[in-house]
């Protein structure tokens, strides 16, 4: 019986169909299942997957929302051996032609779109579909939502459906049998300071086991029902929300994508006991003109992260969303992702003002950033990581790997952070270049170099601004060699990146403040720009 850890993937869901058969793992309004119902969903897949040719190692990006195929292709493909490769609904073209590229993807699956990206016509843009020019994508997948029709350059998902029969229970069994807790079965792509993302690998020990503990912070059972409102491409969902629920049994009640109202409905609808969310998630539920009208006095638990939460919104998730264990996790991907998580009696000071203490099997230490000496209690440095959670590194990216994990299997993290006697870790700062807007980190290179492209920038340098709902905002100062206004750079840009990394705020320069090496000195930038705003 629940809890499990140390188990691959796609073990686990094996061993809930055993022990648990009956009980309800994934609850939509229009499709529930089964542990069983969802083993036997994922094995069918998985073996529909397996006569269609993707090989054990193989990339598959996955470019969806949260719709119950998500769910079920993480175990399928984890039972073949598969690399999942999350994509941010979000992205744009050049985006995805990116990451499809780096990652060497040989099968991407995708829905229609999403909000304002065409998904289809983004692959078709680049040359995953039709006319392929992408020189390791073998076949495209598209799975259909309500009364959509399959295009004609895609693959039907339910097709897998069929092509199973050409693939025995005992073929998938053999393939399974070879796949171990160490091997890589996820990919996540993640922004730094050097502009483009990065591919995070993560294995079944990495995931199954942070998934656990974190779960058993929240004090798990199977008579829980967690609303997950996160996507599901990001740590937040198909780590802490699905691994995390499933190694304790508790069932799963997604919604497509975050709507304040959406997820009201649901918690009410189904009695749900848990919900994850980043600050702004939660400040929307409560301010939703008929927030009042719901019942969520089923709701016990949950999880806080992104970013800090302020107390008074704190406050309000306890006494008026009846959250009164609610923890806060701090993390990062390449942790798996968590580090460090607050108890579910903690008071209300370290909920809000710590990010909790180290989860079990791992160790943190706080060090200089420059001469990576340790720091003692109390005293501001490097927070850096060490156990089971750490990533076995960046996909074809050595260099970038040797800069973040140490010989002795240390992981820099890039945030500032003190540690006190009683173990709570507080966040002071980031070491790393990189905005946290609403939980999505933004590489500001990334900004940089768009913007660098316009015809009538000369250069441009991106920093983020303080929000009081999201955290961060990104700012921007441009300067400027022809005429242009924010109108016509922000559509640009408009056109290059997924919406969150469109500057909001624009402010133009005729120089940028430097350090006597030639540096820019972004901090003077930001305080100048938030200065201005201020009046």
């Amino acid at each position: 019986m629940p809890p499990f850890h140390d188990v691959t993937v796609g073990a686990l869901l094996t061993q809930l169909a055993a022990t648990l058969p009956h009980q309800p793992a994934l609850i939509y309004p229009d499709r529930q299942f089964t542990f069983a119902e969802l083993e036997t969903e994922a094995r069918l897949t998985a073996r529909g997957l397996m006569a269609i040719g993707v090989e054990r190692g193989e990339r598959v990006a996955l470019w969806a929302t949260n719709v119950p195929e998500w769910i079920v292709l993480q175990f399928a493909l984890a039972k073949i051996g598969a690399i999942l490769v999350t994509v941010n609904t979000s992205l744009r073209a050049n985006e995805m032609d990116y990451l499809l590229r780096q990652s060497e993807a040989a099968t991407v699956i995708t829905i229609s779109g999403f909000k304002d990206v065409n998904y289809v016509e983004a692959l078709r843009e680049i040359g995953a579909i039709g006319e392929q020019r992408l020189p390791d994508l073998q076949r495209a997948l598209f799975i259909p939502r309500g009364d959509e029709s399959c295009p004609d350059d895609l693959m039907p998902y339910d097709q897998l459906r069929t092509l199973a029969a050409q693939v025995s229970d005992a073929a998938l069994d053999a393939r399974e049998a070879t796949i171990t807790l160490d091997d890589v079965i996820n990919m996540q792509y993640t922004s730094g300071t050097t502009g483009f993302p990065k591919g995070v690998m993560l294995s079944s020990r990495n995931l199954v086991n942070n998934g656990y503990w974190m779960a058993r912070g929240l004090g798990y059972t199977p008579s829980d029902r967690l609303c997950l409102c996160v996507p599901l491409f990001h740590c937040f969902g198909c780590v802490i929300g699905v691994l995390g629920a499933f190694t304790h049994g508790a069932a799963l009640c997604p919604v497509e994508f975050f709507d304040a109202r959406r997820v009201l409905e649901t918690i009410a609808r189904e009695r749900c006991t848990s919900l994850y969310g980043v600050p702004t998630m939660f400040l929307a539920e409560l301010e939703d003109a008929e927030f009042a009208r719901f019942n969520l006095s089923s709701l016990r638990t949950g999880v806080m992260a992104g970013s800090l939460c302020p107390e008074a919104l704190m406050r309000r998730a306890i006494d008026e969303m009846h959250l009164r264990e609610i923890t806060i996790i701090y993390g990062l991907t390449e942790a798996s992702p968590g580090i460090t998580q607050t108890r579910r009696d903690d008071s209300l000071v370290h909920r809000t003002q710590t990010v909790g203490q180290v989860l079990p099997e791992m160790e943190v230490k706080i060090v200089d950033p420059t001469s990576r000496a340790l720091l003692d209690l109390n005293e501001a440095g490097e927070l850096c990581v060490r156990g089971y959670n750490v990533m076995r590194g960046y996909w074809n990216n050595a260099e970038a790997t040797h800069a973040a994990l140490d010989d002795d299997g240390w992981l820099r993290t890039g945030d500032q952070a003190t540690l006190d006697a009683d173990g709570y870790v507080r966040i002071t700062g980031r070491i790393k270049d990189l905005i946290i807007r609403g939980g999505e980190n933004i590489a500001p290179k990334e900004i940089e170099d768009c913007l660098r492209l316009h015809e009538a920038v000369s250069d441009a340098y991106v920093y983020g601004i303080t929000s009081e709902f999201f955290g961060e905002e990104v700012g921007v100062a441009v300067r400027l060699k022809d005429e242009a206004t924010t109108d016509e750079l922000k559509a640009f840009c408009q056109q290059q990146l997924a919406r969150f990394k469109v500057p909001k705020y624009w402010r133009f320069v005729t120089e940028f403040p430097q350090t006597a090496s030639g540096k820019i000195q972004k901090y003077k930038l930001r305080e100048a720009h938030e200065q201005e705003l201020s009046r």
